[in-house]
């Protein structure tokens, strides 16, 4: 998780600059007719013009989609099954757990032992959807033909192993409320919040028990043949995802008693762990599914889309077209922003909207590899890092009202300077690309060439949860005040 925490000190400099940048601002922001003249600025006449963008929905698949996922990110587990917008969702986690060490038996004694239960704790972070309907939890043992290993990283859109699900480890009927697992959990040497515990068929404790150092416990390639992992998954009508950190408190719990030396039927009680170490292997699948869904229902359409419909990695994302951009005549520009407005919905209370938005450019000259790269202009980079420092490029959104007394966010992707490029035609202009990913992987490159290297960083703090219904554009004659638009601000030459 610590590759993450700098991700969100970011997004908190990235909004506390925005604020400051805003409230320094002498253009006036609530100028919204377009090619009106607003006060002057340093004796400037200064003009305000909104410029027509169409937007387009499509979906990620294995095609355009190569997300990994690192065994030190967040992993989620759960089902939703009643997006309005987007569908269904079912996240499962796949993970191995060890002993503390090998070369001794990890038990106290093996003999008489009493075997109360075992349990797999999983730490909880977070929940994503509708934390009051249960969910069954079940677990299985992965297949020992799977390839499946500590130094591998496993896309997210794959479910990269395999399980027999006739046989589960998991006692039947465990049912688990979202909601209830920030609650206090009690278990001997184990009081604590923020767990999910899934008791396990105590046979499979009884394994563990009589393996010995000669054929598990002598080194992690021989245990491993024993035991390749857990598959987790959710298998009833939930409507929600959680997070959980597989190194964090997670653990696998084996509670027993065992006769007291010297004690004749007198009995101790003590509890072994194994953990997620760092020679655990890990995968989080996440499976959309579409089917029946706004968002399906306009994707592949020739007219602009009324609504964009963006969902956080494996998700979805709008290719947006600004035809009358090169049409335009050479100006100077003090401002371009792409405004993009989220159309409320009861559902949003529900499913929270992505951290982050990003915007990057489709250009049709990158003749392999990925065909985008980042603005031009407008994100510089130093080494191999987006400098997001400052508040130019609108990353996280404002929340406004939509004048029907509902809370919404808006935002703002200052692209200035491509603008101007586009204007004294010294850059082509592009289609552009708005979604919520996990990682960006871009070109890069002042001015841009087709040779450019290819830059990747880190953006969303996690992947699945996060999703936004936007405000799209119908093209010329569209009056909705709210519709995406891009606001130029600019003076005549």
């Amino acid at each position: 998780m610590t590759n993450r925490k700098s991700v969100l000190s970011v997004v908190a400099v990235i909004v506390t600059l925005a604020i400051l940048f805003s409230a320094c601002r002498k253009i006036n922001e609530a100028t919204t007719v377009g090619g009106d003249l607003i006060p002057p600025v340093d004796n400037i006449n200064t003009f305000d013009t909104l410029v027509d963008v169409t937007g387009f929905n499509d979906t990620f698949s294995f095609v355009n989609d190569s997300q990994y996922l690192a065994r030190g990110e967040e992993y989620f587990l759960g089902l939703i099954n009643n997006d309005p917008f987007f569908g269904k969702t079912d996240a499962r986690m796949f993970l191995e757990f060890k002993p503390f060490a090998y070369g001794v038996y990890p038990f106290a004694r093996p003999d008489s032992v009493k075997i109360d239960s075992i349990v797999l704790v999983l730490d909880h972070l977070e929940n994503y959807g509708d934390t009051l309907t249960p969910q069954l939890i079940n677990v299985y043992e992965i297949n020992n033909g799977s390839s499946f290993r500590f130094d591998s990283a496993y896309l997210i859109r794959k479910e990269n192993v395999t399980y027999n699900t006739a046989f589960p480890l998991s006692k039947p009927g465990q049912f688990f409320i979202p909601k209830n697992l920030k609650d206090t959990s009690k278990a001997f040497r184990d009081t604590t919040t923020h767990q999910l515990r899934i008791k396990l068929d105590t046979n499979f404790a009884r394994r563990l028990f009589n393996y010995d150092t000669s054929n598990a416990y002598k080194s992690d390639s021989i245990f491993r043949e024993r035991f390749r992992g857990f598959a987790i998954r959710s298998e009833s009508s939930g409507n929600a995802i959680m997070g959980f950190d597989p190194g964090g408190a997670s653990k696998l719990a084996i509670y027993y008693r065992y006769p007291k030396r010297n004690s004749a039927g007198a009995m101790d009680t003590t509890v072994n762990y194994f953990f997620f170490t760092t020679l655990s292997a890990s995968a989080n699948y996440i499976k959309r599914d579409y089917a029946g869904s706004p968002l399906e229902a306009s994707v592949g359409g020739t007219t602009p889309d009324p609504f964009l419909y963006i969902q956080t990695s494996p998700g979805s994302f709008a290719t947006l077209k600004i035809p009358g951009l090169s049409t335009m005549s050479n100006r100077v520009v003090h401002r371009a922003e792409l405004i993009v407005e989220q159309q409320y919905d009861v559902s949003d209370s529900l499913f929270r909207v992505p951290n982050i938005l990003y915007l990057d450019a489709f250009d049709p000259s990158i003749t392999s590899g990925k065909k985008y790269r980042a603005i031009p202009y407008d994100i510089p980079f130093s080494f191999g890092q987006p400098n997001f420092t400052s508040p130019i490029f609108g990353l996280a959104s404002q929340v406004i009202s939509d004048g029907a007394g509902n809370r919404v966010n808006t935002w703002k992707f200052n692209i200035t300077r491509y603008v101007q490029h586009v204007f004294t035609k010294t850059q082509t202009a592009y289609d552009l690309r708005l979604y919520a990913p996990f990682t960006v992987s871009n070109k890069y490159g002042t001015p841009p060439t087709a040779s450019d290297p290819n830059t990747n960083f880190n953006l969303n703090p996690a992947i699945a949860k996060g999703r936004v219904r936007l405000i799209g554009n119908n093209g010329p004659g569209d009056t909705n005040p709210r519709r995406m638009r891009l606001r130029i601000i600019y003076s005549k030459l």
